[in-house]
């Protein structure tokens, strides 16, 4: 009897090793804006920023289910910085000798930063890809699924 609880403790424990030792599901290595500036100083890639607010219901389904998808994971990581900015974040940004800061208006604000990227026309969610020399190349606006995202950020990086 001792032999079989023995091998069974085992085979558990070998079991649960194997089942906790698997890497996590991919994700999408965000950063922040200053992070994705510095590793971009030596080595190029193409920026996305995912402009985003605490209250914005499109923007926690993307995070839950278009950057959760594999194909999405890896081509973001392969090709972009990955940024994710809170369009109403209160800590200063600074960018080529400016700092951005965050405005007070209404219940929220918004921040400098935010403004500037997206000329002023505030919506969630909202991504603007930087090209290697921090240049905007395009503004995309609104929910987009698996597909949609990747036929579009496909098109900036050929």
């Amino acid at each position: 009897m001792m032999g079989l609880l023995n091998s069974f403790l085992i085979f558990t424990f070998i079991n649960l090793n194997v089942a906790t030792s698997e890497p996590p599901a991919g994700e999408v290595d965000w950063m922040t804006f200053e992070q994705a500036i510095q590793k971009n100083q030596s080595n190029k890639r193409y920026i996305f920023i995912d402009l985003y607010t605490d209250w914005c219901g499109w923007c926690k389904r993307m995070d839950a289910t278009t950057f959760k998808e594999s194909e999405v994971v890896t081509f973001m990581n392969e090709h972009f910085y990955s940024v994710k900015f809170d369009a109403e974040q209160k800590e200063d940004v600074k960018y080529k000798d400016q700092t951005f800061k965050f405005v007070a208006a209404g219940r929220n604000g918004i921040h400098q930063l935010a403004y500037a990227l997206l000329d002023g026309q505030l919506s969630y969610p909202s991504f603007v890809v930087l090209d290697k020399q921090e240049k905007r190349v395009t503004v995309l606006k609104g929910y987009m699924d698996k597909a949609s995202l990747l036929a579009k950020l496909k098109v900036i990086v050929k």
